[in-house]
């Protein structure tokens, strides 16, 4: 897939993120400090530990699902797509997972 990034809203507060979807370039050149800069607690306790346990092997595991990983944390959280449905089909066919859209 293609590099892409999703706008996520909060349905509550209105807090807007970006969530990068396929393959994580940040993970593969930064190990485990992309969770923790996106805030992102429990993923990056989660990775450091592996990290630590595995000597950094299983960041190679993590480059290609982390994204995933995090837009599920967000959308668990209250988080819901701001973009069209154009931009959202190919994203939702390719993760194999129906993104809540703000309108909906």
């Amino acid at each position: 897939m293609a590099f892409a990034t999703l706008n996520m809203k909060h349905r509550q507060n209105q807090n807007m993120k970006k969530a990068p979807v396929g393959f994580s370039w940040t993970v593969a050149f930064f190990g485990v400090l992309p969770p923790l800069f996106r805030g992102d607690w429990k993923w990056f306790l989660i990775m450091l530990i592996a990290a630590i346990f595995t000597f950094s092997i299983s960041n190679i595991v993590f480059m290609f699902i982390y994204n995933k990983l995090h837009l599920n944390s967000l959308i668990e959280s209250g988080y819901a797509a701001a973009d069209s449905a154009e931009v959202l089909a190919p994203i939702e066919a390719k993760l194999g997972i129906k993104i809540p859209t703000i309108d909906g």
